[in-house]
């Protein structure tokens, strides 16, 4: 048990030191997901969410766009306080609340939200006590206990090998990487995980086109928001820094070049 706890330590802090790049150059997401989510009743108009790993509220501020109240939940005291700096002028309409909490012990009370969210967090948590936490949270038909709300699990899954750059770049990253094929987190995008969380077919899938256009400066701010990219005073930065440059010159059109994402969302009841 004490050897888990330390892991999640390391887990919650190994995106400190990515906290201004990741604000300035991670992709957000569709608009057209709180339409679909809309559409098929998981969001409701008076629906109370809960962006569990909320990072530095991007995937908050999707549906407080949409004027929904949202409890962003997140351990990193870094990435918490960037968002709550952001989400101020939301937090003054009373849409959003800063929690410290994380995705298995979340701090809020029982039965208190609609939806629960996770955006390109769920592969970091222990699904089976964060599975435990969410029935707890949604509001459900007490005493029997059954949660009425849905989870939403969600990624902005780049394309790797739709275009020659995005074909180089996914080499890129696989070079210079310290553990990138470990935590990519489409290693936990497959039928089984969802199987075991969800229940066996108890959730549905739906896909959108996302996209972002970067110059230079924002494509070597993406690399360096991902955690398992060399940082600045890593013995590789240089060398990878010099390699990206390379690579961003061949590929470029008018300065810029296309990152293509599928945002995907995994979304159901939990038995």
């Amino acid at each position: 048990m004490k050897g888990f706890f330390y892991l999640m330590t390391i887990v919650t802090n190994r995106f400190s030191d990515r906290v201004d790049n990741y604000v300035k150059y991670r992709p957000h997401y569709p608009t057209e997901v709180v339409d679909f989510l809309k559409a098929e009743g998981i969001l409701a108009q008076n629906s109370v969410v809960a962006d569990i790993g909320s990072g530095t509220g991007i995937s908050s501020e999707l549906f407080l766009n949409n004027n929904y109240k949202v409890f962003g939940v997140e351990p990193n005291e870094p990435m918490r306080h960037a968002a709550e700096a952001i989400l101020q002028h939301y937090a003054d309409k009373k849409l959003f609340v800063s929690v410290n909490g994380k995705a298995e012990d979340t701090n809020l009370d029982d039965h208190s939200v609609d939806v629960v969210v996770c955006a390109q967090a769920f592969h970091w948590f222990n699904n089976d006590w964060f599975k435990r936490e969410c029935k707890r949270i949604l509001r459900g038909s007490v005493p029997s206990g059954k949660p009425n709300g849905s989870v939403v699990l969600m990624w902005n899954d780049r394309r790797t090998d739709s275009t020659d750059f995005l074909k180089v770049y996914e080499d890129f990253l696989q070079m210079f990487g310290t553990d990138y094929l470990v935590v990519n987190h489409k290693n936990t995008q497959e039928r089984s995980q969802f199987d075991n969380f969800f229940g066996e077919g108890n959730y549905k899938e739906k896909s959108f086109y996302n996209y972002q256009d970067v110059n230079f400066e924002g494509l070597k701010g993406r690399v360096l928001s991902s955690s398992y990219m060399p940082n600045e005073g890593h013995k590789d930065f240089d060398f990878m820094i010099y390699c990206l440059k390379k690579i961003f010159m061949r590929y470029q059109e008018n300065g810029v070049v296309r990152l293509d994402y599928d945002t995907k969302i995994y979304y159901g009841q939990l038995k």
